[in-house]
């Protein structure tokens, strides 16, 4: 046999996938219900037994719950589209802009994700259709869970799985603890305070996991305690003046504690009137944090006699964030780089 080759030196060529859970594609029932069937039947983020789950979440979830879900997504629907797909688009433009004037030269980016459009299996393919030949992975989840940053990891193998050839990856699998993302979030709260004031207790509303996965390894919780001893560290924060607290319960099995609904709703009872609340979880503004968390929670704050009630924006696009963002690909990148 004959073997021929280009020896001439071949550059790799590096790109970024960013990824985030995803959205509906519209506020309506029907895209609402495709995104839920999706994301519900992910085993990681559901890992009931799918002969009892899958006609739990067929014959009564998806029948019952898409028009009330769209209902919510529509209050907070921006005239541009959904928050997390035009903030994750900024984030995307704004990386971009900071790696080439770092580097000095371009730097592919793609947007994929774990659920809805686009996929992550787009966003591969919008990179190696650019002649990348290796990735770096950025889920934009600061702390690790098995229900958000593992799903990204199956995806992308499962992507790789079909391929004759597929390019070298690195994954970045959590930042929790980070000097940037730990500045960035400071930064955010005190610009929040010089705008607005400091209330009397800084709320750190993180998503929360059920009990049984930090039993079997999961290190959520532990990450988003650290996360949170390190800011309230950072501003300067008395025990007294801070909170962390768990979001987003779904369904009837224990999860972390304290509840957010039920802190806010005790809160005004302790003499605690006025409050900030954050959600350090959340690399981009959504659902969970501009109608659960900035609407329904202040409702629920001011129901149970509280007076004043702010929320702060995610990171989103802030040039701390985007700064945080393109030390992580740097980092990831290494040698890559050099070149």
């Amino acid at each position: 046999m004959i073997l021929t080759a280009n020896t001439a030196a071949v550059s790799p060529k590096v790109g970024v996938l960013l990824v985030n859970l995803g959205t509906p594609d519209s506020p309506t029932p029907k895209d609402v219900k495709r995104f839920l069937k999706q994301f519900l039947s992910d085993h990681r983020v559901v890992d009931l037994n799918p002969l009892i789950w899958k006609p739990i979440l067929n014959g009564i979830i998806l029948n019952t719950r898409p028009k009330a879900v769209a209902e919510l997504y529509q209050s907070i629907w921006w005239q541009q589209g959904s928050p997390l797909m035009v903030v994750s688009e900024r984030q995307k433009l704004a990386l971009s802009g900071a790696l080439q004037a770092q580097l000095g030269r371009t730097v592919p980016i793609a947007l994929g994700m774990s659920y809805g459009n686009p996929s992550l299996a787009n966003g591969i393919d919008a990179l190696t259709t650019q002649g990348v030949d290796k990735v770096i992975v950025l889920p934009l989840y600061p702390q690790y869970s098995c229900s958000t940053v593992a799903p990204v990891f199956d995806a992308v193998a499962a992507c790789y799985k079909s391929r004759r050839n597929y390019p070298e990856t690195r994954f970045s699998k959590e930042y929790y603890q980070h000097p940037l993302y730990i500045e960035a979030l400071a930064q955010s709260v005190r610009a929040h305070w010089q705008q607005h004031g400091q209330s009397q207790c800084l709320l750190m509303s993180f998503h929360g996991v059920p009990v049984r996965y930090v039993t079997e390894g999961d290190p959520y919780q532990q990450q988003c305690e650290t996360t949170a001893i390190l800011l309230a560290q950072a501003l300067g924060l008395e025990a007294s003046q801070w909170r962390l607290c768990f979001q987003s319960k779904f369904g009837k099995e224990e999860w972390l504690t304290p509840a957010t609904d039920s802190l806010l709703e005790s809160l005004p009872k302790q003499g605690i009137k006025s409050v900030d609340i954050m959600c350090p979880a959340f690399a981009a503004d959504c659902l969970e944090t501009l109608e659960e968390i900035s609407i329904a929670g202040k409702e629920s704050f001011i129901d149970a006699g509280g007076h004043s009630y702010r929320f702060i924006d995610c990171l989103n696009d802030e040039p701390a964030h985007i700064a945080l963002l393109k030390s992580l690909v740097i980092e990831q990148a290494g040698h890559w780089l050099a070149s």
